[in-house]
C-alpha cells in the first residue's frame, strides 16, 4: 500500500480529535475500521504514530513528523484543486495586443474578439511595443518594417504577414489623381508627408528618391489626420501601406516597379496564446485589407508575380 492524501486525513483527525473513537465518528466510520486502517498505515510509514490509552490518543515523534508534513501537503492539495477548478471554468485568456500605425489592426482585432477578450495598446514605436512584449506586458505586437530589412532581432517569434507595396496619397484635384500609376520621379517637385516610426524607412525612401535621380524637398512628419490634411489641400504627397482606405477627397496612386515595400510583421511572446490560430487570422484580416482596397487589387492582377496574391 502506498501513502496518499486520505491516509494523511485519517492521520490529523486522530490528532485533532485526540482519540480514534471520536476521529471516527467526526469522519462517519466505524471505530473497528479506523483502527484498522490506522494499523495498516503505521505500517506503511515503519512505526506507530500514536500512543493509545484510556485517557486517548497522542503522537509519538514519529507521528508529530507525519502531522507537520500532512498539514502543509493537506492545505497544499485542496489549494490545487480549488484553483484546478477555477481555472477549467474560467474564461479563456484573452490577447494583449501592441501596433503601430497599420491597416489590419481593425480587422485582426474584429477576428480574435469573436473568440476573446482583445486589449489594444498603440505607439509609433516598433522598439517600445517589442519591449513590452519581452517583458511580457504584451502578447503580440503587430508592426512594419521597409521591404528589404527582414525582421527585428531579439527574443520574439516574428513573422511575415504580407510584402506590400507603397503608394501615395494625392487630393482629388493632384494632376496625377486620375493614372493608373506614376514613377518616383514624377513626384521629384512635391512636398512630402509621413507618419512617424523607428524603422529605417526614411532613408529606403531617400535611397529611391536617389535611384529615381532626384533628393526631396520637404518632408512632413506628423499624424494621419495631419498627413490628410495636407494631401487634400494640396501641399504634400503621402506615402502609404497599399491596403490603406483613402479618405475622402484623396485618391490612392500606384507608384511604377514598386520602389518601396512594406512588410507587415506579428511578433509574438514565446508563451503566446494560440500563436498558429492569432497569425492566420492576421493573414486573414490582410486579405480582406486587400479586397477593401479596390486600387491595390487591381495592381496586383496587373502584376501577378508580385508577393502577395489577390
Amino acid at each position: 500500500m502506498d501513502l496518499e492524501l486520505r491516509h494523511l486525513r485519517i492521520v490529523r483527525a486522530v490528532a485533532d480529535a485526540g482519540s480514534v473513537s471520536k476521529a471516527a465518528s467526526l469522519l462517519g466510520l466505524a471505530q473497528p475500521a479506523l483502527t484498522a486502517q490506522l494499523k495498516r498505515i503505521e505500517r506503511v510509514l515503519g512505526g506507530a504514530l500514536f500512543e493509545r490509552d484510556r485517557h486517548g490518543a497522542r503522537p509519538t515523534r514519529l507521528g508529530e513528523l507525519v502531522l507537520a508534513r500532512a498539514r502543509v501537503l493537506l492545505p497544499a492539495a485542496k489549494e490545487l484543486q480549488d484553483e484546478a477548478v477555477r481555472f477549467a471554468h474560467a474564461p479563456s485568456p484573452g490577447f494583449r495586443i501592441g501596433a503601430t500605425n497599420g491597416p489590419i489592426l481593425g480587422g485582426l482585432v474584429d477576428r480574435l474578439a469573436a473568440e476573446r477578450s482583445v486589449s489594444t495598446y498603440t505607439s509609433w514605436s516598433t522598439h517600445e511595443l517589442t519591449s513590452m512584449v519581452e517583458l511580457g506586458r504584451l502578447d503580440y505586437v503587430l508592426t512594419g518594417a521597409c521591404g528589404d530589412s527582414g525582421t527585428p532581432t531579439g527574443t520574439l517569434l516574428w513573422e511575415t504577414i504580407s510584402l506590400d507595396p507603397v503608394f501615395c496619397l494625392v487630393g482629388e484635384s493632384h494632376p496625377v489623381a486620375g493614372e493608373k500609376e506614376v514613377t518616383l520621379s514624377d513626384l521629384a517637385e512635391e512636398q512630402w508627408a509621413v507618419t512617424p516610426g523607428d524603422g529605417c524607412f526614411a532613408d529606403c525612401f531617400a535611397m529611391a528618391c536617389a535611384r529615381a535621380g532626384f533628393t526631396p524637398g520637404t518632408i512632413y512628419e506628423t499624424d494621419v489626420p495631419t498627413c490628410t490634411h495636407l494631401a487634400q489641400v494640396g501641399r504634400a504627397v503621402v506615402l502609404c501601406q497599399a491596403t490603406h482606405q483613402a479618405a475622402q477627397g484623396l485618391i490612392m496612386v500606384p507608384l511604377a516597379g514598386a520602389p518601396l515595400r512594406w512588410r507587415q510583421l506579428l511578433g509574438r511572446h514565446p508563451t503566446a496564446p494560440d500563436a498558429a490560430w492569432v497569425v492566420g487570422q492576421a493573414k486573414q484580416a490582410h486579405m480582406e485589407a486587400v479586397r477593401r482596397s479596390q486600387v491595390y487589387y487591381d495592381w496586383l492582377v496587373r502584376n501577378p508575380g508580385y508577393g502577395t496574391a489577390p
